[in-house]
């Protein structure tokens, strides 16, 4: 499970997005909604959040990111790869 109950509502909040975007495991967005459904602030939060994916959604839906963008997008997402050797000198 992703969540810890000793940072309260923060660890929840922070996988809002991940829930909304069907990221989550079954078993996570179980907890998650059992937590929405026992803590107002929280469901109040995943509404503004679920309402302006949905407004963002509806608003982009018919434009498409123009190449040059999507380019630099993609080359701003960069995994990089660090390989540490320890060599002892005895």
């Amino acid at each position: 499970m992703i969540f810890d109950d000793a940072q309260g509502c923060d660890s929840y909040l922070e996988h809002l997005a991940e829930y909304l975007d069907g990221e989550l495991t079954e078993q996570d967005c179980q907890v998650l909604k059992q937590h929405l459904s026992d803590c107002p602030p929280c469901l109040d939060e995943y509404q503004r959040d679920a309402i302006m994916k949905a407004l963002v959604r509806r608003s982009c839906a018919c434009e498409e990111a123009p190449t040059a963008l999507r380019s630099r997008i993609m080359q701003s997402i960069t995994v990089q790869v660090t390989t540490v050797e320890i060599h002892r000198l005895d």
